[in-house]
């Protein structure tokens, strides 16, 4: 049993997924979070996935979606984005863990010598790592949320449920909760909804030593009494604990208020012997009517490579949910594939266009064409980390005459390096977790649009990236109207860039999307919502 002092007993409530992956189990552990924060708790909550990489930096977008960066510098699985903006709340490394972290961390201990020449094992020694981790989180909060990342039955993520199975005897089984999040299909040929997957993934959790004490039904449309009733009894949990998920028609952060209209944090108040008042949802509510009920749409471009994959760019498009409510305005995100489409018409239709990060050579040359696009019909348009050096890339070509201008990341023997490898990246060899990662701090110059959007000349974002702006070249950039209105005092980078002689054409080097929450915008995607907002009454 692992032994650890708590100066109070946290409760922790764990949320195993079944029949298939994908099913929201990390907008299930944000809404909780949403919901238990506002009832006025203190809440942590962790991500725990199973796959063997160390962290998800190294892994394609195509793989794995969007890396999210904690302002302390760790790139974390996406849902940890999720719980930022559902719980209105920084996560760290502590916030993720991966079997990757969790084998080397023994694996390291044991070459130390720190086992004593005993046989290390996945049990004790792996399932103790894992709970070392939830423990951990105890310090200082009421409640522990415990996601567990793939579906139950994967050899992957036997440890993990192993692990949460032993959690009951080092905490008390009064201080844990399981709950199981499980689809439940309609079959359109019979015109039934089948609760048959859901009593075989209980079953299958049952083996592992797990009783569910809630059971959440993902589906696409109500669920009928009988199939409550029938999962209530073939799963052995009573009706009132059987919680329905429908698909949200709008927005997922509807989510939380359909939650809290089953009282499910009474629920859980009830399981956990929690005696609490309930959760004040009346602004979030507000806020997301105003998502829901808007009277005009923007069409915002996303220029990205990635975007036969929705949750590339999935911060993002929060980014520009959070300014819909906050302006009450529609937009409607248009993915443009810059490997195949028609630049010069797909931009005429669009009311701002954003150019995100990424890496790796292709793609590359549309991005920095779309970039001219925008810049040469006036079109509003924010480039983010690699966004921003194909602005850079492009200015230089087209404005301020250095031909054949580019990043040495793609032409490394280019007459114009423009965009080149940062001064202490220049030595580093592993791919893993070596960027310039999570927050630093940018001074904004006085007067320019950064300025007016942050309303501050101080500010703090979060970074992902190995390749900067050549400072050799800003004189000669600045000269011709792109000029540098964001720099990190302490090393020099520029971090914004601006040109003087268009409505709205801005890039930034750090990633605003990840400080973006529902009731907080990012000041800079609202300004840049704001712009297509001017930009489209004006074309109209």
């Amino acid at each position: 049993m692992i032994q650890l002092k708590r100066q109070k007993e946290t409760k922790y409530i764990f949320i195993t997924g079944g029949v298939v992956s994908s099913l929201g189990k990390g907008i299930t552990a944000a809404s909780l979070g949403c919901i238990l924060s506002r009832a006025g708790l203190k809440v942590d909550i962790i991500k725990m996935d199973p796959y063997l990489n160390v962290d998800p930096g190294t892994m394609s977008p195509f793989q794995h979606g969007e890396v999210f960066v904690t302002a302390d510098g760790s790139e974390t699985d996406l849902d940890l984005g999720h719980y930022e903006r559902f719980m209105d709340k920084k996560m760290t490394t502590d916030n993720n863990t991966t079997s990757g972290q969790i084998y080397s961390h023994v694996i390291s201990k044991e070459r130390r010598g720190e086992y004593l020449g005993k046989t290390i094992q996945v049990i004790p020694h792996i399932t103790d790592e894992i709970k070392s981790r939830l423990l951990k989180l105890s310090d200082g909060n009421d409640i522990v949320l415990v996601e567990i990342g793939g579906t139950v039955g994967d050899i992957e993520s036997q440890p993990f449920l192993e692990a949460i199975r032993q959690m009951p005897v080092d905490v008390g089984r009064r201080n844990t909760l399981y709950i199981h999040l499980t689809l439940v299909p309609y079959i359109a040929a019979a015109g039934e909804i089948k609760t048959k997957p859901t009593q075989q993934s209980v079953a299958k959790l049952r083996e592992i030593g797990i009783e569910p004490d809630m059971i959440m039904t993902r589906s696409d449309r109500p669920l009928p009494k009988q199939a409550k009733d029938k999962i209530s009894l073939f799963c052995s949990v009573p009706d009132e604990f059987v919680i329905e998920q429908q698909d949200m028609a709008n927005t997922v952060y509807e989510v939380p208020l359909m939650l809290r209209k089953q009282k499910v944090d009474e629920k859980i108040f009830k399981l956990l012997g929690i005696r609490h008042s309930v959760a004040d949802m009346s602004e979030w509510e507000k806020h997301v009517k105003n998502m829901i009920d808007f009277k005009d749409t923007l069409n915002i471009g996303i220029a990205g490579k990635y975007t036969r994959v929705k949750d590339a760019y999935i911060s993002i498009v929060e980014s520009l949910k959070h300014c819909s409510g906050d302006k009450n305005i529609g937009i409607k995100c248009t993915y443009l594939d810059v490997e195949t489409m028609d630049i010069e018409s797909a931009v005429r239709e669009l009311d701002g266009v954003i150019v995100p990060g990424g890496f790796g050579e292709r793609g590359i040359e549309e991005k920095i064409k779309i970039t001219s696009e925008c810049r040469r019909q006036d079109i509003p348009c924010l480039g983010i980390c690699l966004g921003m050096q194909c602005m850079v890339i492009e200015f230089a070509r087209n404005a301020a005459g250095l031909e054949g201008a580019a990043s040495t990341e793609f032409s490394p023997e280019t007459l114009h390096p423009v965009i080149d490898l940062c001064h202490d990246q220049r030595e580093i060899g592993d791919k893993g977790g070596t960027m310039r990662l999570g927050d630093f701090t940018c001074s904004i110059k006085k007067g320019s649009l950064a300025h007016k959007a942050y309303k501050s000349s101080t500010v703090t974002e979060r970074h992902r990236h190995r390749y900067e702006v050549n400072r050799k070249y800003l004189d000669a950039l600045q000269e011709k109207g792109l000029v540098a209105t964001g720099r990190d005092d302490d090393l020099g980078l520029v971090e914004i860039v601006e040109s003087d002689k268009n409505r709205w054409f801005l890039g930034c080097q750090f990633h605003p999307e990840f400080t973006s929450r529902p009731l907080r915008p990012n000041p800079l995607f609202n300004a840049f919502v704001s712009a297509c907002i001017d930009y489209r009454k004006d074309r109209n």
